[in-house]
C-alpha cells in the first residue's frame, strides 16, 4: 500500500510522456495529418517540426528531475495551443489536450512543493 501512495503520481509522468513522444515523432517524421493543423492556422511548415521537437524534448524532460517543471511548463503551453486550435477551428474535442494540460499542471504543482523524488 505504501508503494502505491509513493508511486501513483508517476502515472502523470509516464502516460503523458508516451503521448507527447508519439506526437513528437509523428510531427518530426513529416506525417501530413500531424501538420494539417498548422497549415489550417496559416503557420509555416517548420513550426510543426519545431513543436514536434519540443514535444519529444518535453517527453524526455519529464523523466529528469532537474528539468521536470520546465518540461511540464513547456508542454502545458503547447497543450494550451492545442486546445485553442480544437476550440477555435471547430475540430472535434479539445478534451485530450485539456486532460494533458491538467496532467502537466499537476506535475508542476507536485514538483513545486518538493513532493517528487528522483
Amino acid at each position: 500500500m505504501n508503494a502505491i501512495k509513493k508511486y501513483w503520481p508517476y502515472i502523470f509522468i509516464v502516460l503523458p510522456s508516451l503521448a507527447f513522444a508519439a506526437a513528437g515523432v509523428g510531427k518530426l517524421s513529416g506525417n501530413e495529418q500531424m501538420h494539417a493543423s498548422f497549415a489550417a492556422m496559416g503557420l509555416p511548415s517548420w513550426f510543426g517540426y519545431f513543436i514536434g521537437a519540443a514535444e519529444l524534448a518535453g517527453a524526455v524532460g519529464l523523466y529528469l528531475v532537474g528539468l521536470r517543471k520546465l518540461a511540464a511548463a513547456g508542454l502545458a503551453i503547447i497543450m494550451v495551443g492545442g486546445a485553442y486550435f480544437h476550440i477555435a477551428y471547430g475540430v472535434p474535442s479539445p478534451v485530450p489536450a485539456l486532460i494533458l494540460l491538467g496532467m502537466m499542471i499537476f506535475v508542476i504543482v507536485w514538483n513545486w512543493r518538493g513532493r517528487a523524488a528522483a
